[in-house]
């Protein structure tokens, strides 16, 4: 509620009565915006105990309002202000008022830090959306978690701990994480190797901050994730671009640089590489590997969607093996759960480990314990196993039926190749075919699919786009697919 005590100024030595007072000032603040149409007043016993008058003033003014249509009266529930508002004569704005309405802009000039390609839709109106590769929030175990989210809050051990919060993070959460990634990855890590973070992008942000300077030197493939290339370079970072092919990053490119300058920091997708889904081969993951550890110089190994591969076992993190302290490893459960869930983590060494709390800490003082606790609970419990293994067999069929469907409808259209794993497929527009062209017609036909843009920053237009499958089903594939069709149809006559 508005505090209307601070609001409404009463003069009581005045000619003018109270009542037409208070009816006056309400209007000011209608005109104002300050109260918009459809609010609901205060009561007029209420609005006379918050403005000490009597309740008789307060109906009064209430009466002047409906008078000059500014309120309707709903007898013994409501006074609310009209949706729709009387006609009035231009106003004075050079008068003094009580009070003042944010503008749309600023009095001051605001730098534009960066120049941002829509990725996703910022409106509602779309019946169909082709993401980035977003798991499906439909199959999400949200009951669950908001059970062990109730439980928690409830229980006698969150009252007497509610208070002895650290900025790692929960130890329930970090203990079942040592447990989870040991078994599911290898990493042999134990609770002081874990910082928790609000997604995998703030633990990127977070080690890029302790890592680099104005001119640091930061190796990234060719072409990147569009999100790690704008957080080095708001640290004034030079962005070195490695070559890539279908195995991955071409790791002989990485040898001769540091043969002739030591990078400050090299950043690796290896599992399924952003936005391309291609995997680092084995031959090239133990070159690079030797490389680290001669050079030492650090690595950002960003493995966001690693448990969701398709074709057999996959290949265990960089971060795994012996990599002599140099690889700082980044993981995420909101690709295993949903977008709504932003929670991320940060693996490495002890002592940068400290220094990123201390980052954390002047971000975000507090976790979410509460939440992380709820997510412990679902790890601990093996729920979290069971939705990931049903996910993973959910997913791998959508994969299948999206490639079919895009070799069958759209092969003329476009080139891509089947990804081992993930919840997306680099997609290819063959010439001829604008994807930006393509994505304003299928708009038309209520779809959202992003120009391409986001991932083409820092480089030539790659005509390309991640087509995420996991958040559609098999009737909405076909849908999206149907859709491309009939507007590409159109553009190859």
């Amino acid at each position: 509620m508005l505090p209307f005590k601070t609001l409404l100024k009463l003069d009581k030595d005045t000619s003018t009565p109270l009542y037409q007072q208070i009816s006056n000032q309400l209007t000011e603040l209608i005109l104002d915006s300050i109260i918009k149409p459809g609010a609901t007043l205060p009561g007029t016993r209420e609005m006379a105990v918050l403005l000490g008058v009597h309740r008789k003033t307060i109906v009064a003014a209430y009466q002047e309002l409906e008078a000059q249509a500014w309120v309707e009266i709903e007898p013994r529930k409501n006074v609310t202000v009209a949706e729709k508002l009387p006609r009035i004569n231009p106003r004075d704005f050079n008068k003094s008022k009580t009070t003042s309405a944010y503008t749309r802009d600023t009095g001051f000039e605001v730098k534009k830090i960066i120049d941002f390609p829509a990725l996703a839709p910022q409106s509602t109106e779309y019946r169909l959306v082709i993401n980035d590769g977003f798991p499906d929030q439909r199959i999400a175990p949200i009951d669950l978690l908001l059970r062990e989210y109730r439980s928690l809050f409830h229980s006698f051990s969150h009252r007497h701990t509610q208070n002895q919060s650290s900025p790692m993070g929960s130890l329930s959460l970090r203990s079942a994480l040592v447990e989870y990634l040991s078994d599911s990855r290898g990493l042999n890590i134990d609770t002081n190797n874990i910082l928790l973070t609000h997604g995998g992008q703030m633990a990127i942000y977070i080690a890029a901050k302790i890592l680099l300077r104005p001119g640091s030197t930061v190796l990234v493939g060719e072409p990147n994730f569009f999100l790690a290339n704008l957080i080095f370079e708001q640290f004034g970072a030079k962005l070195v671009k490695v070559p890539m092919d279908e195995n991955g990053m071409k790791i002989d490119f990485i040898e001769q640089f540091c043969k002739t300058q030591k990078p400050d920091l090299l950043y690796i997708i290896p599992h399924h590489h952003h936005p391309t889904t291609v995997t680092l081969s084995t031959d090239r993951r133990i070159k690079l590997m030797g490389i680290i550890r001669k050079y030492h110089f650090p690595v950002i190994e960003d493995d966001y969607d690693y448990d969701f591969h398709y074709n057999g076992s996959p290949i265990l993190p960089l971060a795994s093996g012996n990599h002599g302290g140099n690889i700082i490893y980044i993981g995420s459960l909101t690709k295993s759960l949903t977008t709504s869930v932003r929670l991320g983590y940060m693996i490495a060494p002890g002592n940068f480990i400290n220094e990123a709390v201390l980052v954390r800490t002047i971000l975000d003082y507090r976790n979410d314990y509460l939440f992380e606790g709820a997510l412990a609970a679902l790890m601990q419990n093996g729920e979290m196993r069971k939705h990931i293994k049903k996910s993973v067999k959910l997913y791998r069929a959508r994969r299948n039926h999206l490639c079919d469907q895009l070799q069958e409808q759209l092969g003329n259209v476009v080139s891509f190749a089947k990804p081992a794993g993930g919840l997306a497929v680099w997609t290819k527009f063959n010439e001829g075919f604008s994807l930006p062209e393509i994505s304003k017609q299928v708009a038309i036909n209520g779809m959202f699919m992003n120009d391409g843009k986001f991932y083409s920053y820092g480089t030539h237009h790659l005509n390309s786009l991640r087509f995420g499958f996991a958040g559609l089903n098999e009737k909405e594939i076909d849908e999206t697919v149907a859709i491309i069709k009939h507007v590409t149809d159109k553009m190859g006559k």
